[in-house]
């Protein structure tokens, strides 16, 4: 009688099998340790934004990333000049998108990846901090923080300070924050009307753009202008 079931395999060969799977077992162990540790230091410490519109040119262009500190303002204020990444809903953006769960879902793994914009966080400049007046504009054409023009290198070229003659007063906790491409920036300019008076909450703010990660050609430091009105040091 013929024996047709399959030859068992020998020993050396079955222990070199089972040597394969704890390997596994590590590599996806490490991979995850890694995700956990990276989605931890972006909650905490540092995250990337993409760049999703020019409303911020010449400084940053669409497509760029940039590293967004999260504790710079655990050590010290907000400062007029700064460059923050803030979270819109309330003010900026509406509370929800509308777009189906999958879609919802897609959009924040290309956030997480740095490859997609949010549609609720923003980057602008901050104009005012709490306390300050801000009007637009002097006689020069210049932006008037406190009554002292204030020139503005990051600008776009061509663009005038605003095009919007306006006159606000920031309150306690708030901020006045404003494009350098003035020409296209929806800014807080665009929510005189609107509750809060174009005031964005300072709670919101996630952190400051320091860096230019991406693309290579454009990487460096993100100079930190400080605008300073010539009545302090621009908080």
């Amino acid at each position: 009688m013929q024996d047709h079931s399959a030859p068992r395999p020998r020993s050396g060969e079955r222990a070199e099998r089972r040597s394969g799977f704890p390997g596994w077992r590590f590599v996806f162990a490490a991979l995850a340790a890694a995700l956990v540790l990276a989605a931890v230091v972006r909650a905490t410490v540092v995250d990337v934004y993409f760049i999703p519109s020019d409303s911020m040119e010449p400084v940053l262009a669409e497509g760029d990333r940039v590293l967004v500190s999260r504790t710079d303002y655990a050590f010290g204020p907000i400062r007029r000049g700064d460059l923050v990444v803030f979270d819109g809903r309330g003010s900026f953006a509406p509370f929800h998108s509308g777009n189906p769960a999958y879609v919802d879902a897609l959009l924040q793994l290309g956030q997480w990846l740095g490859v997609a914009g949010n549609g609720t966080t923003y980057i602008k400049r901050v104009i005012g901090v709490p306390g300050d007046t801000v009007e637009c504009c002097s006689a020069e054409g210049l932006l008037e923080v406190n009554g002292e023009p204030v020139h503005e290198p990051y600008v776009y070229p061509g663009d005038a300070p605003s095009d919007v003659e306006f006159s606000v007063q920031v309150p306690q906790d708030r901020l006045w924050l404003m494009g350098d491409h003035r020409s296209v920036s929806a800014d807080s300019r665009g929510l005189l009307g609107a509750p809060g008076g174009g005031m964005i909450p300072a709670d919101r703010v996630i952190g400051r753009a320091t860096q230019i990660i991406w693309p290579a050609d454009r990487s460096g430091q993100l100079e930190r202008i400080a605008l300073d009105t010539g009545t302090d040091e621009g908080k």
